[in-house]
């Protein structure tokens, strides 16, 4: 039992540490450009200044400043996701902590 007390603490603390290690990781594979996308109404795609906040204030924000963005779905970081592009929906990648460790952007 007291091993599993580790590898719980062990798992936690590497949460904590994924928002301060992804800005350094983080690599824009595929970035389109919502001016040139066709996505009227958007504003902003993405929000860099929301690594590293809860989940939950990350949406609220998002939403406040872009009303056009009505998909917002919490991912846990390193879960397969769709490739489809939606001018509605900004994925929010999370660690088990519900804390963003990736740039919210519209995909």
């Amino acid at each position: 039992m007291e091993k599993l007390a580790h590898v719980v603490a062990f798992l936690l603390l590497a949460s904590l540490f994924q928002p301060l290690t992804a800005r350094n990781l983080e690599i824009d594979v595929f970035q389109l450009d919502v001016a040139q996308s066709g996505c009227p109404g958007v504003t902003k795609n993405q929000w860099p200044e929301l690594l590293g906040v809860p989940a939950n204030f990350a949406k609220q924000t998002i939403q406040k400043e872009n009303p056009k963005i009505t998909d917002v779905p919490y991912v846990l970081n390193g879960s397969p996701v769709t490739l489809d592009f939606r001018c509605d929906r900004v994925r929010l990648f999370v660690n088990v902590l519900d804390i963003v460790v990736q740039t919210p952007r519209v995909t």
